[in-house]
C-alpha cells in the first residue's frame, strides 16, 4: 500500500514545516502559504482524503487512481491536472537496457501541489531540494513547482535517449561488420518498441508545454512562463531525436535484411558453381559406368588416363570461369 512520501508547507519561498494530511486545512487557511505533497502508489482512501482536503475534481481523481493515462493537461476550474510519463532504464539481464515506464499525476491549485506517482519512477527528493535551495524561484508558488517536476521528468529522458543511441551504433557496427543473424533483427525490433514508448511519452508534452506558456493559464505566473518554454525546447529536441533514431532503425533493418539476402545469394552462387563442376565428372563417369560392350575406348590402352585427364581439365576450366565471374 502506498502513502505520503513527503508533505510540507511553504511561505515566501521557504519551507515552514512538515505537515500531515489532517493539517492541510490549517495550512490553507493561511493566505501566504501553499502545500506541496508527494504520494506514491496511493490507495483510494488516501486519495479521497486528499480530494476532500483540496477540492479535487472527481474525473481527475479517477484518472489518478487508475493510472495508465496518456500525457495531458486538463483544467478544472481554478486548478490544473497534468499527467506525465516517467521513464527509466531497466536491465534485462543481457547487459542491454530496456525502458520501464511509470506515471506521475500532478494536481496544481492556487495554494497546493499534489504529485501522485505510479510505477517505476525516480524519487522527487532532488526536485524538492532544488526548489528549496532557490527561494527566489520557489516564491513564485505552485506554478514553479510544476515546472520543476516537469523539467526533472523531461531531463531524465536524455540519458535514455543516449543509451538507445549507443545501442543503435552497436547494431550498425554489427550489421556492416558482417554479422548476419536473426538476433540483430530482434534487437532492432526491441529498440523500435522502446522508441515508440518514448514517443508516446514525449510527443503529447509538446501540446502540454504550449498550453502552459500561453496566457490563458492563470495559475502560471507570467514570469514563470519562460521556464516552461525551456521545457518545451527540451521536449522538441527529444522528440526530433526519437524520430531520427526511428528512421535510422528502419534503415538499419532494411540494410540488415538486404545484406542477409546478398549473403544468401552468394552462398547459392557458390553452391551452383560447385554443383556444375561436380556435374561434369559425374556425367562422364556415368556414361562409362553403363558397361556397354561396344565402346571404342574400352580396349584402348590409354583410355582410363585420357578420361581422367578430361575430367580434371573440364573441372579446372569451369573453376577458372566461375572464379573470374565471382561465383567462387
Amino acid at each position: 500500500m502506498g502513502g505520503v512520501v513527503n508533505a510540507a508547507a511553504y511561505a515566501g519561498g521557504h519551507k515552514v514545516r512538515d505537515i500531515s494530511v489532517s493539517e492541510i486545512g490549517d495550512v490553507l487557511s493561511q493566505p501566504d502559504q501553499f502545500v506541496w505533497i508527494g504520494v506514491q502508489e496511493p490507495d483510494e482512501e488516501l486519495l479521497r482524503s486528499l480530494q476532500q482536503a483540496f477540492g479535487l475534481h472527481d474525473l481527475a481523481v479517477e484518472d489518478a487512481l487508475r493510472a495508465h493515462q496518456r500525457p495531458k493537461l486538463e483544467e478544472y476550474g481554478d486548478s490544473l491536472f497534468v499527467v506525465l510519463r516517467t521513464a527509466q532504464l531497466a536491465g534485462d539481464g543481457d547487459g542491454s537496457g530496456r525502458v520501464a515506464f511509470g506515471e506521475t499525476h500532478i494536481f496544481v491549485g492556487p495554494r497546493y501541489v499534489l504529485s501522485v506517482r505510479h510505477g517505476p519512477s525516480v524519487s522527487y527528493t532532488e526536485v524538492r531540494a532544488r526548489c528549496e535551495s532557490t527561494p527566489s524561484l520557489l516564491r513564485k508558488g505552485p506554478g514553479f513547482v510544476l515546472y520543476a517536476i516537469m523539467d526533472f521528468v523531461v531531463d531524465h529522458y536524455f540519458p535514455i535517449i543516449d543509451a538507445l543511441e549507443d545501442e543503435l551504433d552497436g547494431l550498425e557496427e554489427a550489421i556492416f561488420g558482417g554479422t548476419f543473424s536473426q538476433v540483430i533483427s530482434a534487437r532492432i525490433y526491441d529498440l523500435k518498441r522502446d522508441l515508440v514508448g518514448l514517443k508516446r511519452a514525449v510527443s503529447p508534452l509538446i501540446e502540454v508545454c504550449n498550453r502552459l506558456v500561453r496566457f490563458d493559464v492563470t495559475l502560471i505566473p507570467e514570469d514563470a512562463r519562460l521556464y516552461f518554454r525551456d521545457v518545451y525546447d527540451h521536449v522538441i529536441r527529444i522528440n526530433e531525436t526519437i524520430d531520427n533514431q526511428r528512421e535510422l532503425l528502419t534503415t538499419a533493418l532494411e540494410a540488415n535484411l538486404s545484406l542477409i539476402s546478398v549473403r544468401q545469394n552468394e552462398v547459392m552462387k557458390q553452391l551452383g558453381a560447385w554443383g556444375a563442376i561436380i556435374a561434369v565428372p559425374t556425367l562422364i563417369a556415368g556414361v562409362y559406368g553403363m558397361n556397354f560392350e561396344f565402346m571404342p575406348e574400352v580396349h584402348w590402352r590409354w583410355a582410363y588416363p585420357a578420361v581422367g585427364g578430361a575430367m580434371v581439365i573440364a573441372c579446372a576450366v569451369l573453376y577458372v570461369r566461375f572464379k573470374r565471374a565471382g561465383w567462387l
